[in-house]
């Protein structure tokens, strides 16, 4: 096939003869350097590229029927395990006793080293004599006689047992999962399980319940990449004084799906809070409370990939103008040195 000889004249890159050019120092620094910044450039473009991004969409949350799995994991420092209990509530005011729960709570010396483990199998714990049944009026003299005896006993065991502990400065880790109902309501870790009398014995007063605590995790479902949970490695200490603690929850529905297509179900949350302080009238007992309630909008989170020839565009455009920067630094370097170079030369023949 015979070659046209018109084509030559679109030739964008037209090359000289090898002995028409010069190569000089400057050149090379010039093009060591450029080669460093396209390779620094190259590999900034490839982690780019790699990287996932995320997009977010929201859509009526339609789910129903369905359980909302609360994680947590906190430290009372002044308060014993053996007062602590906890307790959940739905919007209906009933209490969930009969959910799906693992409840540890975790001794902890004054040092906050775990020094023994008790497992509470309901999500609410015995009340230490708070909860008779009143429905068995007609036993004998002799049974309520014997029953009365061995609250007391049992009520003065727990007390001197307390205070001990409390002198010790001992704490309590409450930490492990709640399953209840997806519906509005609260949790709360208090010392509510206490019979009254019994409580008032231990403590001489509401406001000497310290509920002093530290959040390490709260979360309404499992953890996916770049999730925040506001209330997480939250400190609160009372000092010389005593009250409720409340965080206002909004729960939102959220599912992340990973760029394999798996979906992960889980949830996120805002928070306010509001400390209210025990007065000496109040007949209330201090207590931490979580209420929440859930958004009727769920988040959706799509991992995304970026598209390749995104990537190839961008990759064109940095290492072009690279190679365009060093050859007008050439260039500029060049003539600069051939002009200092040309005025030494003419004032060594003057």
């Amino acid at each position: 096939m015979a070659r046209i000889p018109s084509l030559k004249s679109l030739n964008a890159f037209p090359h000289a003869e090898e002995h028409l050019l010069k190569k000089t120092y400057s050149g090379a620094i010039v093009t060591i350097l450029g080669l460093i910044i396209m390779f620094t450039l190259f590999v900034h473009e490839l982690q780019f590229y790699l990287t996932t991004y995320t997009v977010h969409q929201m859509s009526v949350d339609l789910k129903r029927g369905e359980t909302l799995p609360i994680h947590i994991n906190m430290s009372f420092p002044s308060l014993p395990c053996e007062v602590l209990s906890v307790d959940a509530i739905d919007m209906s005011g009933k209490h969930e006793v009969d959910l799906h729960t693992n409840i540890w709570k975790l001794r902890l010396d004054r040092y906050g080293h775990i020094i023994g483990t008790e497992y509470l199998s309901d999500l609410v714990e015995k009340g230490h004599g708070a909860h008779h049944d009143h429905d068995h009026g007609h036993e004998n003299h002799d049974e309520t006689k014997k029953h009365e005896h061995t609250f007391n006993e049992d009520a003065e065991k727990m007390v001197k047992s307390v205070k001990q502990a409390l002198e010790n400065g001992e704490g309590c880790r409450v930490y492990g999962m709640l399953d209840v109902q997806r519906v509005a309501g609260n949790f709360h870790i208090s010392v509510h399980g206490l019979n009254i009398f019994v409580a008032e014995k231990i403590f001489e007063g509401s406001s000497h319940v310290n509920v002093s605590h530290v959040i390490h995790d709260l979360s309404f479902g499992p953890k996916y990449p770049g999730i925040h949970n506001p209330l997480d490695e939250t400190s609160r200490i009372l000092h010389d004084t005593s009250g409720t603690f409340k965080y206002y929850i909004k729960v939102v529905p959220t599912e992340y799906r990973y760029l394999s297509k798996r979906v992960l179900p889980t949830n996120q949350f805002s928070v306010t809070e509001y400390f209210l302080p025990i007065r000496p009238t109040d007949r209330a007992w201090p207590a931490v409370y979580f209420l929440y309630d859930l958004s009727p909008i769920t988040v959706t989170i799509k991992e995304e990939r970026r598209n390749f020839l995104h990537f190839l565009t961008r990759l064109c455009a940095v290492l072009g103008g690279t190679f365009a920067m060093t050859g007008m630094l050439d260039r500029w370097m060049y003539r600069l040195i051939e002009t200092v170079t040309n005025s030494k030369t003419r004032s060594v023949l003057r």
